[in-house]
């Protein structure tokens, strides 16, 4: 696969790699791991920007479901993705990489507040941004906030790192005959019900023309190989793209 021509991407993390090989929680070691492959793909000259969940600490829909009142609880697991954005941070710039935290909820005593121009101002610089507490709105996942600060801060791609290395047809967790998709339409992801994301981050990447990738967090040095185009991915995109873009391999 080419590699694609990115200058800004959002890269979307899911709480539950943060705890490593534990069953709960922020592993530190594990945080520094993945601090130093964000560092290898700013230092492609990239300007990059984060969205980490917060399943690893609490998850507001699982809390519902257990008789937590939903906003309530949508509330709490915004909290949580501060901690792990701060986490994250603290490794970050351990690594000597300067880093700014933004949250949509106001919180001025450990973080800077969402301010879309000056997130803008410090990607310009150089600087790495994550954003935490989703859209600071209840009943909207992480993901949806991903996709929403994506579309903001104009960025190229939206790049989802998770347990797996792409989109499958059904969970190769639990059906090893599942099939892999190496591109796929975001109207497909829809009608197929596949879970990629959340059909409102889905549908905002699509009416902002943004490619999601889709590839496996928890394999080493994995960020730097999909950002140059060799590593195992799956790409969210409008068929015209995909088209296009198999017609340049064949002209190749």
């Amino acid at each position: 696969m080419p590699a694609p021509e990115y200058k800004r991407i959002l890269l979307k993390l899911s709480g539950e790699v943060l705890m490593g090989s534990q069953e709960y929680g922020i592993d530190p070691a594990y945080v520094s791991r993945l601090a130093e492959e964000v560092k290898a793909a700013r230092a492609t000259g990239l300007e990059v920007c984060l969205v980490i969940g917060g399943g690893n600490i609490f998850r507001g829909i699982a809390g519902a479901a257990r008789g937590l009142d939903r906003t309530t609880g949508d509330y709490m697991g915004m909290l949580a993705t501060v901690m792990n954005a701060l986490a994250m941070q603290n490794a970050l710039e351990q690594l000597g990489v300067a880093t700014r935290v933004q949250s949509a909820i106001p919180m001025a005593t450990v973080c800077e507040p969402y301010i879309r121009r000056r997130a803008e101002r410090h990607l310009e610089k150089g600087r790495i941004v994550i954003f935490a507490a989703g859209t600071g709105n209840p009943f909207f996942t992480t993901d949806t906030g991903a996709a929403l600060r994506a579309a903001e801060m104009n960025c190229d791609a939206l790049l989802k790192g998770t347990s797996v290395d792409g989109v499958y047809d059904r969970d190769p967790k639990l059906f090893p005959e599942a099939r892999r998709y190496d591109t796929i339409t975001y109207g497909e992801v829809l009608s197929q019900n596949l879970k990629v994301m959340d059909a409102a981050a889905i549908s905002l990447c699509r009416e902002n023309n943004i490619p999601i990738v889709v590839f496996s967090i928890r394999e080493r040095g994995n960020v730097a190989r999909v950002l140059e185009g060799s590593g195992v991915q799956t790409i969210v995109q409008e068929q015209g793209v995909q088209e296009q873009g198999v017609q340049e391999q064949l002209e190749d």
